[in-house]
């Protein structure tokens, strides 16, 4: 990295940081990802194929959607690496990737639902 000079020193020594720093792309993994759950049907979707292995006619109903509008979802999280499918005969069955991505996403789903929707004591 090229050695920046800051018009102000206010003694953070920020400069080595910025060495420590990811690099742009990496950063725009992470917005891709925070882009997927920018849409609360695509966040209960996922959540829910983080729980269970599931088809479209099914999370379709559990979600009160259309099949189309499930498929759209996962199509979208499963580009993003969130989720993956398998067929049996005829039948295609999705599930919540296996991979740290998908499990901090799924931590961070439920810390906050928790910490915005307290269950009423």
């Amino acid at each position: 990295m090229n050695e920046i000079k800051l018009p102000h020193d206010h003694g953070q020594q920020i400069e080595k940081k910025l060495a420590d720093m990811p690099s742009a792309d990496d950063f725009l993994v992470v917005a891709d990802l925070f882009k997927q759950m920018g849409d609360s049907s695509r966040i209960r979707i996922f959540w829910l194929l983080c729980h269970c292995e599931e088809c479209v006619i099914n999370i379709s109903a559990l979600m009160q959607m259309t099949s189309p509008a499930v498929s759209h979802h996962l199509k979208q999280l499963k580009a993003a690496r969130l989720v993956v499918s398998r067929r049996d005969g005829k039948e295609v069955y999705y599930r919540a990737a296996d991979t740290e991505a998908a499990r901090l996403l799924h931590h961070m789903i439920e810390e906050l639902v928790e910490i915005t929707c307290p269950s009423s004591v």
